[in-house]
C-alpha cells in the first residue's frame, strides 16, 4: 500500500466511496513535485477500488502545484529521496526512467474514472501538466498556469503536450510553451483550458456541484462514453461511427 505521507499526498473517499479526493499535501513547498509523489500517484491509480467513479485532484495550501521541486536536480537531491536523475545515467535509461515518472499522470485518463483538477494559485510546469492530465479542470479566479520547462532549458515531458495541443491548437500551444508566460483564469477559460472559473472561496462548491452531476449519470454509460470520446480525435468519421455501434452493442446486449 502506498505510503501517502512520504509521497506528499492525502486520500479521502466521499459519496459512499464513489469519489476519491487526492490532495497534493506539501503546502510548505507549494506542493512542489518529486519522483516519490509521482510514484505515489501511479500507485493510487492501481489501488483505487472499483467503487470509485470520480477522482478529484487538488492542492493543499496556497497553490495547486508550483512544479518540480528544484532540489531534485541538485547532487544532493530531495531530502529522503536523493536526486531525480542518477549520476551518469545513459540516455536509454533516462528515457525508461521518464516513462516511469509519466505513469503518475497517465492513469488519470483511464475510462474507469472521470478525473477533475481543482486548481488554485500556481499550476506551474509539472503542476500545469498534472492539471492537463485530468479530464476536466475547474479553476479559482487566482489561478496562474505556466509551462515553465522551456525557460529552464527543458521540454515538458510529463504527458502535458498532447492535451495542450488538443485543447488550444498547435500555434497557441507553441506560444504558451515558448514564452513560458502566465495564463490567468479568464484567459484559461477562453482557451478551453478550464471548464469553469470559481470565485474566491467557492472552488470546493463548484467542484462538488460538478461531482454531483457526474454521479447522477449511469456508471457504465459514463465509462463507455469516456472511452468512446477518447477515440474520436484519431478516428475518421467512419471509424468513429463503427466505434459507436460496437460500444452501444455492449450496452444493450448482455
Amino acid at each position: 500500500m502506498t505510503d501517502l505521507e512520504k509521497a506528499g499526498l492525502r486520500l479521502e473517499y466521499n459519496h459512499d466511496g464513489a469519489v476519491a479526493e487526492i490532495a497534493l499535501n506539501r503546502p510548505e513547498r507549494r506542493n512542489a513535485q518529486s519522483p516519490a509523489l509521482w510514484a505515489g500517484l501511479a500507485s493510487l491509480g492501481r489501488e483505487l477500488p472499483e467503487t470509485v467513479r470520480v477522482v478529484v485532484l487538488k492542492g493543499e495550501g496556497p497553490s495547486f502545484s508550483a512544479g518540480l521541486d528544484v532540489r531534485a536536480f541538485t547532487p544532493e537531491g530531495i531530502p529522503g529521496e536523493g536526486p531525480a536523475l542518477p549520476r551518469g545515467i545513459a540516455r536509454p535509461e533516462l528515457v525508461e526512467l521518464i516513462a516511469v515518472y509519466q505513469e503518475g499522470f497517465r492513469w488519470l485518463r483511464d475510462p474507469r474514472f472521470t478525473t477533475i483538477a481543482a486548481v488554485h494559485g500556481h499550476a506551474i510546469g509539472a503542476g500545469f501538466q498534472l492539471a492537463l492530465s485530468c479530464d476536466l479542470r475547474i479553476a479559482a479566479e487566482d489561478v496562474r498556469f505556466c509551462m515553465k520547462e522551456p525557460a529552464l532549458g527543458l521540454v515538458p515531458d510529463l504527458t502535458g503536450t498532447k492535451p495542450l495541443v488538443d485543447i488550444v491548437g498547435l500555434p497557441r500551444a507553441l506560444e504558451i510553451c515558448l514564452t513560458a508566460r502566465n495564463i490567468g483564469a479568464e484567459e484559461a477559460r477562453e482557451l478551453g483550458l478550464v471548464e469553469r472559473v470559481a470565485k474566491s472561496g467557492e472552488l470546493d462548491d463548484a467542484v462538488n456541484e460538478l461531482v454531483t452531476s457526474l454521479l447522477a449519470v449511469d456508471a457504465g454509460a459514463a465509462r463507455a462514453t469516456k472511452a468512446l470520446l477518447q477515440q474520436a480525435p484519431a478516428n475518421s468519421l467512419d471509424e468513429q461511427c463503427a466505434a459507436e455501434r460496437v460500444a452501444q452493442s455492449f450496452r444493450l446486449v448482455p
